[in-house]
């Protein structure tokens, strides 16, 4: 069955980086865009970023990240990664990757447009 794995958050200070990875079992990882969402306590989920499948061409970000994270894949390893710079204490929340139903990043700011989900992984940027 389809799995996902993120791993990679943590407790880091403002300013800092993280890198979180997403990996994949179970169904052909090229052929499908993957998205990463947040959710911070008492809000909604929330879509931070987008890669297309394959070659991952097209690539969409959230206006609160731009320029500072930075989405990618290795289809050769199954795995997407999130990589976050600058991490302001807004960033706080579990981070979530996830299968698009579609090979572009149609409609990506919403989680209806995913079809299955990883567990999450708990970012928490505090000084």
């Amino acid at each position: 069955q389809v799995q996902l794995v993120e791993s990679g958050g943590g407790l880091v200070q403002p300013g800092g980086s993280l890198r979180l990875s997403c990996t994949a079992s179970g169904f052909t990882f090229d052929r499908y865009a993957i998205g990463w969402f947040r959710q911070a306590p008492g809000k909604e989920r929330e879509g931070v970023s987008c890669i297309s499948a394959a070659r991952g061409s097209i690539i969409t970000y959230a206006e609160s990240v731009k320029g500072r994270f930075t989405i990618s894949r290795d289809n050769a390893k199954n795995t997407a990664y999130l990589g976050m710079n600058n991490l302001k204490p807004e960033d706080t929340a579990i981070y979530y990757c996830a299968v698009a139903n579609y090979v572009s990043c149609f409609n990506w700011g919403s989680p209806h447009s995913f079809g299955s989900w990883g567990q999450g992984t708990q970012v928490t940027v505090s000084s």
